[in-house]
């Protein structure tokens, strides 16, 4: 279903919560936006991938997400860097910025 989404891509992650409040249960989606620094699982249904975003305080925020759960309501990718390597676990300590090429081409 994601076999387009590689490391060095900024996306969209679209999750469903569920959350409990005073009337009973709801149901609700947040988006999270970050750069996709692994990917692990190849196009197996267990597939999933790492995304890192800065949070406030200029703190980083990693998730790991399922490609295939159903919590997972759509991934949505924004950019895509031009990056040399598979697993980018180098951007925790790397400050400068990688080059963006627009989405679709090498």
């Amino acid at each position: 279903m994601y076999e387009n989404i590689k490391p060095g891509m900024t996306v969209r992650v679209h999750e469903k919560l569920r959350e409990q409040t005073e009337k009973g249960e709801k149901e609700r989606i947040q988006i999270f936006e970050g750069i996709v620094i692994a990917r692990k699982g190849g196009n197996q249904p267990q597939a999933t991938i790492m995304v890192r975003k800065i949070g406030a305080d200029n703190v980083g925020v990693e998730k790991i997400y399922p490609l295939n759960a159903p919590t997972v309501a759509n991934i949505e990718p924004v950019r895509q860097a031009k990056v040399r390597r598979a697993k980018l676990y180098f951007l925790r300590d790397y400050k400068k910025r990688l080059k963006e090429t627009p989405i679709g081409s090498k």
